[in-house]
């Protein structure tokens, strides 16, 4: 059997002849150097148009430039105009709450003053304190709650421990350790809570 050569691609390269073409005549056309002298010029009355649509360019720049720097002042001035009004809204919103709480404060020195006198309506100033600490905060949207004898709510109620109780269902609130506060809708602070088991 005969055995076939493949070509090599190389040595069919070396074996053919290169020839580079040769460099374009100098008189011959399209050649030399490009002359800016035959081109035309822009009419006076182009160049007119021209600059004057550049100037109404910057202009409308200079006009965009300087409303985007008022506006980032207005907002700067904005932004530290809304800061003091809410710091003022807290100081002012503080202030009320205080105001309710002071009597209760005024209360709660005259119980310790009679219980350091020896007297024996200490109990009923320590009633009337707390009573009055309750009213300040309803009259400032705060209201305690106590879930004794409710369902368990893990968003109203923090179980603190659960134990089996007779007579109440399982997963109800059998004693309530600490009360709960809501400002309107929502849980200031959630009852700590027994749950029957």
């Amino acid at each position: 059997m005969a055995e076939e050569k493949t070509p090599n691609p190389v040595a069919a390269a070396e074996d053919e002849e290169f020839s580079a073409a040769a460099p374009p005549h100098p008189a011959a056309a399209g050649t030399g150097e490009t002359s800016f002298g035959d081109a035309e010029a822009p009419a006076a009355s182009e160049l007119a148009a021209v600059r004057a649509d550049l100037e109404d360019l910057v202009k409308q720049r200079d006009e965009y430039l300087a409303l985007a720097q008022r506006t980032q002042a207005d907002f700067e001035n904005f932004r530290k105009r809304m800061a003091r009004e809410n710091a003022a809204a807290l100081d002012r919103g503080v202030a009320k709450l205080a105001k309710e709480l002071l009597p209760a404060l005024d209360h709660l020195e005259l119980a310790i003053e009679a219980a350091k006198e020896g007297h024996s309506d200490v109990v009923k100033g320590f009633v009337m304190v707390r009573d009055e600490l309750r009213a300040a905060l309803k009259r400032a949207g705060i209201e305690a709650f106590s879930p004794e004898g409710e369902a368990f709510d893990p968003n109203e109620h923090e179980a603190m421990v659960s134990q089996p109780s007779e007579g109440a269902e399982s997963g109800t609130v059998v004693q309530v350790y600490q009360s709960g506060y809501r400002i309107k809708d929502a849980v200031l602070r959630p009852a700590r809570v027994v749950v029957a088991a």
